[in-house]
């Protein structure tokens, strides 16, 4: 399989690449936030010296031995040395510089590793420097003075390489393992001033590598972690591919395991869960239909087969024959019903029966479908008593009629002798209320949930002539096709009562 078709790979390389770009910037904010904490404590301390060495350049004169003053040396008697002579002549000896004991501390000449200075003149000539200053650049090369002298030095003897390649002339700069900072007096000297930050940067050393470390094993349980959680996140779906699998090899009957029923993925297998229950039921009742359509098929078929064999097998007189015909059609007729109202839920089912909808009067409708049905009251003394008030409803006239034969055909063939149908029609919330009820023997509870069930028949004496179980089926698929509900109520001995709801048109 390729691994960036997966999706729990490619969940967890994105997790790894959003992790990894985290702890990056997390790890270089921390670094760069130590790096600036550290280099500024040198250089406020390289600037501290600086002002002591300003200071001590051009203090008050001296008072003695320990006072304070001009540290430079005055020139020899009789010498005049202009600052702004030509170059190459009168130009000033070095004069020797004495800092005072007092600040003497901020420059320890014994350490050779911390701060040191250095001092130039105007002409970019060395004046003085701690002993403990490191060799690590040429001394700048003098040039003509300029005509005046200004605060900043470098413009008027050239800068330095290193102070070169940084915009601001003062700002601090590391080279090798030191750093050094320089500033101009008004008077035209430079002083520099530097010091070693070798431990600085073996500590910044130390806390890169302690960052990388913390790091990487922050990386690795944090793909570990999230390699459980994409694992944990995505087993519904292992657990919906196997059930699916199972499923197709014909176990209708397999279920998801909904452990976090309220997650995305848990409601996706409870929808699945419900489809599959759904799928379960329609091939049971498939296979049931297709068991009771052969059933009833096999009935007339065997009633024809055996009186065709029957008269074939010799001679009979004409009589006979006229007999074994009539008992062929009889048989032919209640498969062709069983078929006609096969393909009629067959159509109902496919969304394909054409209902043909008109504005009509349903009282009407059920005054017709009583009137046609007398005579099987008649026939079995069954009194029909219907109080129908005008209802204008919208729907195809010829299949609502058929629903309400139907209806009064069982309330007649299934009610006692001398027994009552009671039919009433009303209004109620905007819906067309019908009720047939009968004073029969009723349906037992367990079979009430049953009764529209395709070929289902309570009992045995429901399997006379004509009745293929398949009445009730159509009412339910026809009154549904009108945006309607039909319900049973019934109890042993107190007779059944249908209820159609239609929406008033």
């Amino acid at each position: 399989m390729n691994v960036f078709k997966s999706i729990k790979w490619r969940l967890q390389l994105w997790y790894g690449l959003i992790l990894v770009v985290v702890l990056a910037g997390f790890g270089i904010t921390a670094y760069q936030l130590e790096s600036n904490r550290q280099f500024r404590r040198i250089d406020d301390e390289l600037h501290k010296r600086i002002g002591i060495i300003g200071n001590a350049l051009h203090g008050p004169p001296p008072r003695g031995p320990q006072g304070g003053g001009p540290r430079f040396n005055p020139p020899p008697q009789g010498e005049d040395f202009p600052d702004d002579g030509p170059p190459g002549r009168n130009r000033r000896p070095p004069r020797e510089f004495h800092l005072p004991e007092a600040d003497a501390h901020f420059f320890d000449a014994s350490d050779p590793n911390r701060f040191y200075f250095r001092i130039t003149g105007r002409d970019g000539v060395e004046l003085a420097r701690s002993t403990n200053q490191p060799n690590l650049m040429p001394k700048p090369t003098s040039v003509s003075p300029r005509p005046q002298a200004i605060n900043r030095i470098e413009h008027v003897f050239p800068e330095p390489e290193f102070l070169k390649k940084n915009s601001k002339p003062n700002a601090p700069v590391n080279f090798n393992d030191y750093r050094e900072t320089a500033d101009g007096l008004p008077s035209g000297e430079m002083i520099w001033v530097g010091c070693s930050i070798a431990p600085e940067l073996k500590e910044l050393r130390r806390a890169k590598l302690n960052l990388i470390g913390v790091g990487s094993l922050i990386l690795f349980f944090g793909l570990v972690g999230g390699g459980w959680l994409v694992a944990r996140s995505l087993r519904p779906i292992s657990e919906i591919s196997a059930t699916a699998v199972k499923i197709s090899a014909g176990d209708l009957s397999q279920r998801i395991n909904v452990a976090e029923a309220e997650s995305e993925l848990g409601q996706l297998a409870a929808v699945l869960n419900s489809t599959f229950a759904r799928l379960e039921t329609a091939f049971a009742q498939q296979k049931q239909f297709a068991s009771d359509a052969a059933h009833e098929l096999r009935t007339p078929v065997s009633v024809i087969l055996t009186q065709t064999q029957t008269s074939l097998a010799r001679e009979r007189d004409a009589a006979s024959y006229k007999q074994t015909v009539e008992a062929c059609q009889r048989a032919a007729q209640r498969m062709r019903k069983l078929i006609e109202s096969l393909l009629a839920l067959a159509r109902f089912d496919a969304g394909q029966e054409v209902l043909q909808r008109s504005q009509l009067d349903f009282s009407k409708t059920i005054s017709d479908s009583a009137e046609l049905v007398q005579p099987l009251a008649d026939e079995r003394g069954v009194k029909i008593l219907v109080e129908a008030k005008p209802i204008e409803i919208i729907g195809d006239s010829e299949r609502l009629a058929q629903v309400v034969t139907n209806l009064l055909t069982n309330a007649i063939q299934y009610n006692q002798p001398g027994g009552e149908v009671r039919v009433k029609l009303e209004s109620k919330n905007g819906l067309a209320v019908l009720m047939v009820a009968d004073t029969g023997a009723g349906i037992a509870p367990q079979n009430l949930a049953r009764v529209f069930d395709r070929f289902f028949r309570a009992d045995s004496s429901r399997t006379g002539a004509g009745n293929s179980g398949l009445g009730l089926a159509i009412c339910k698929a026809i009154v549904e096709a009108h945006s309607g509900t039909i319900e049973v109520a019934s109890g042993e001995n107190v007779g059944t009562t249908f209820t159609v709801r239609l929406p008033v048109g």
